[in-house]
């Protein structure tokens, strides 16, 4: 059963500027090493940067938390196996407000778009 639904859509352009503006500061307050090790060794990083930003904002929309109540953009990663879909992992204030939800995560982007869907279900 679906527990709730987010949804974000980011312009690439905007998380581009991001990172040429503030780099690794930015980067290290939003994402995971693993996510920048990702995101830095594929050929589209600022597409890859984007989608993984709308997953953040997505989750806490599906928690309806928003960046409030402690969580941290770092606290919701996005993980990615080999030959597997994306997957989302929680740490810290997100785990305790994600339960025993299963969350499934949707990524796709254009030249200048990103979006993520999230799906939480019971």
């Amino acid at each position: 059963m679906i527990r709730s639904v987010g949804v974000d859509l980011v312009e690439v352009d905007r998380v581009q500027k991001a990172v040429e503006r503030w780099g690794d500061r930015f980067l290290r307050r939003v994402y995971t090493g693993e996510e920048i090790d990702y995101c830095f060794h594929k050929g589209e990083k600022y597409r890859s940067l984007a989608a993984r930003f709308a997953a953040k904002e997505a989750v806490m929309k599906a928690l309806g938390t928003g960046w409030k109540r402690g969580v941290r953009w770092v606290d919701i990663e996005v993980v990615r196996r080999p030959g597997a879909a994306p997957e989302i992992a929680l740490h810290g204030q997100s785990r305790a407000l994600g339960r025993d939800g299963r969350f499934l995560v949707s990524l796709s982007h254009t030249h200048t778009h990103a979006i993520a869907v999230v799906v939480v279900e019971e």
